[in-house]
């Protein structure tokens, strides 16, 4: 029994090793999975919350093309949110976590720490808005357009804080994530009172 063992305890350790160099091997095709999927994810939450606004402002239709509209808009986002969206945040978090378990010292760097926090904030961000998909299925959302627009932004935010993150941590650092998320937020919350002002107009 123990020379079993000991046959087993080295060929558990190779299997490791063999693992451990596969994924290293192929580190750059986790990275563009990675980036194709997390292109796919964000283009799937903007169109979703535009739906949503869509969606919303066609119940204050009369009721024969409120019911036509509500099954349209619902049926576009069931396809779009659990044939593509939920598949490309699967597919986003697998191939990023195989790409910290290819190269763990990431996982050392505080740059990675923020980026990983802001990815668990962009996973709350995916599993609210999947509740007010829910909720505009059953008629009973209270958000309106304008909150729905400014929702809209949060993943823009993310996604620029993101970005600051991995493209500069050798120059700015994490700091350039931080100054990206509370700029492209300026931003973002000027352009929408000129938007409003524009159309009050």
């Amino acid at each position: 029994m123990l020379r079993g063992f000991e046959y087993r305890v080295p060929f558990v350790f190779l299997s490791l090793y063999a693992m451990m160099r596969f994924l290293l091997e192929n580190y750059q095709i986790w990275k563009a999975l990675h980036i194709i999927f997390v292109v796919s994810w964000f283009a799937g939450l903007f169109y979703m919350i535009r739906l949503f606004i869509y969606h919303t402002e066609a119940n204050v239709r009369p009721a024969d093309e409120k019911r036509i509209l509500h099954d349209q808009f619902t049926l576009m986002q069931w396809r779009l949110w659990y044939i593509i969206t939920t598949p490309a945040m699967v597919l986003t978090v697998v191939f990023g976590t195989l790409m910290l378990i290819a190269n763990p010292a990431f996982l050392k760097m505080p740059w990675m720490h923020i980026k990983l926090a802001f990815v668990g904030v962009l996973l709350v961000y995916h599993f609210i808005s999947q509740g007010l998909m829910n909720k505009l299925k059953r008629g009973d959302s209270k958000w309106s357009t304008g909150q729905l627009r400014l929702w809209n932004e949060v993943a823009t935010l993310i996604l620029v804080a993101i970005v600051f993150l991995v493209e500069l941590q050798s120059t700015l650092g994490w700091l350039g994530g931080i100054i990206g998320f509370f700029g492209t937020g300026i931003a973002l919350m000027l352009g929408i009172r000129l938007y409003k002002r524009l159309r009050s107009n």
